[in-house]
């Protein structure tokens, strides 16, 4: 059978990438994209089963009114896929106010939205599959995109949370935690703090650990094959790794977190009273 998505930021990257892979295979995509021109030659290759929609995530209102634009258009939705977001980078000291509401409102807040927009309709068909991009860094983090980080650690908590919530109505959540792929979230999306320079020295080793840790990058175009299979899945997983370096990160992360919790169980204890 067929699947009807709902994709955020479907102008480039993963969105563009999934909706291709949708579309080609003869599914129908309701894509959603700040600037609607960008999505003009999916339209052209890909005709009425291309629901181009004008969106930003932040505003609450438009995000209920795109999910029922898009449930009214197909006359049901399948699979729902929280993409929008940027990267923020700053050390703490550097992020603004506004650097870290913006951050929260497009990553965390947006996908929120959407997702509750889009619960009605999935219970009322008792299914249905919501795919928040999350990242490596929703569950371990690094210097200078703390910001970042504080978003996709909230998308992990709220999205786990939703999965015990919704599972009684068929309804799936599958967390996709990439690691470093060939997009521009590091480069045209990306959003810089004001810098100060008497971080000027770490700031600059803190990027060159980046740059060894990015120096692989994932071809997000290989990806749509791993979605289809996602969503095609009879029992698709809460949590599933993109790329090689994940899997290596989270082991080594974990692994720590385990050995100091154990070694501080004493304290722990008598916390406890």
């Amino acid at each position: 059978m067929t699947k009807t998505w709902f994709i955020t930021g479907a102008s480039r990257g993963f969105g563009r990438e999934w909706s291709i892979a949708a579309l080609d295979r003869g599914d129908s995509v309701a894509a959603t994209a700040r600037d609607t021109s960008t999505l003009d030659d999916l339209v052209e290759t890909y005709g009425d089963r291309l629901l181009p929609i004008q969106l930003d995530v932040t505003d609450r209102d438009a995000d209920f009114a795109a999910v029922k634009q898009a449930h009214d258009h197909f006359g049901r939705l399948d699979v729902v896929v929280n993409n929008a977001g940027y990267g923020q980078f700053g050390l703490i000291e550097e992020l603004s106010e506004q650097d870290l509401r913006d951050q929260m409102e497009t990553n965390l807040f947006g996908a929120v939205w959407v997702t509750q927009a889009a619960l009605p309709f999935l219970r009322a068909q008792h299914s249905g599959h919501i795919l928040q991009v999350s990242s490596i860094g929703g569950i371990s983090a690094f210097p200078m995109v703390g910001a970042y980080h504080a978003s996709k650690w909230a998308l992990e908590g709220f999205s786990q949370t939703l999965a015990q919530e919704v599972e009684s109505f068929g309804i799936k959540v599958t967390l996709i935690e990439p690691g470093g792929f060939s997009t521009d979230w590091g480069g045209a999306s990306a959003k810089h703090a004001t810098q100060l320079s008497d971080y000027d020295e770490v700031r600059q080793h803190f990027a060159d650990q980046r740059a060894q840790r990015t120096s692989k990058s994932g071809d997000p175009k290989a990806s749509g094959a791993a979605v289809l299979k996602i969503v095609d899945a009879e029992n698709p997983p809460l949590r599933v790794f993109f790329g090689e370096a994940p899997l290596s990160i989270a082991t080594q992360d974990y692994e720590s977190r385990l050995a100091t919790w154990n070694e501080w169980q004493p304290v722990s204890l008598e916390a406890q009273g």
